[in-house]
């Protein structure tokens, strides 16, 4: 009796191993991409992106089920293809990449709204201020590739008022409009690998 009642209690013992098993999911840094645009003048777009990022990813299974997500976006590697632009938004006019190198976005909630569309909300900080965020989220779904990777893709998208965010270069044209619009849009095409067990 003592012997059977020891088994049951291992066989739990793994079967609790199990439940509270992590995937962790690798960023690939190739195929992933963080791009933004915001208004210029009131008539046109201007579009830029991070070059420098970390993400760390985890689910309870191959499904995304009970995603938990921690990206950090590289302030100083910001690129809008023009340097003395460049320049400007990394100035305490905006970021000031001095003192407030990164941004920062964590996970609270990522659920299933409809066939392949999600929400994802969590707290970005910017500067010195957190606000939580909803940003749209479409599942490309998942693949195996050549080399025996596991991979997914998604592409997540939303937007922030900069003002919120003390981002707060306001220059008026005549007309009252503003030379850079308040509304940041991100656009992020993620692809990531299913982390293999040693």
């Amino acid at each position: 009796m003592k012997k059977v009642k020891m088994i049951l209690i291992a066989v739990l013992a793994i079967m609790g191993q199990g439940a509270f098993a992590q995937i962790n999911w690798i960023v690939d840094q190739a195929h992933t991409k963080v791009g933004f645009s915001v208004t210029h003048m009131a008539v046109s777009q201007v579009e830029g992106n991070f070059k420098k990022f970390e993400g760390k990813i985890t689910t309870e299974d191959e499904d995304f089920k009970n995603t938990n997500i921690q990206f950090t976006l590289d302030v100083n590697s910001i690129t809008t293809e023009n340097e003395m632009r460049d320049k400007h938004i990394k100035s305490d006019d905006f970021f000031n990449a001095e003192k407030f190198p990164t941004i920062t976005f964590k996970s609270k909630s990522f659920k299933k709204i409809d066939g392949k569309k999600y929400i994802l909300t969590g707290d970005m900080t910017v500067r010195d201020v957190t606000k939580t965020v909803d940003l749209a989220v479409i599942y490309n779904g998942k693949v195996n590739d050549p080399y025996g990777n596991l991979r997914a893709g998604f592409k997540v998208s939303g937007k922030i008022n900069r003002l919120d965010y003390n981002l707060k270069w306001n220059t008026l044209m005549g007309g009252g409009d503003a030379v850079v619009g308040k509304d940041v849009e991100f656009n992020v095409n993620i692809e990531v690998t299913k982390e293999k067990v040693k």
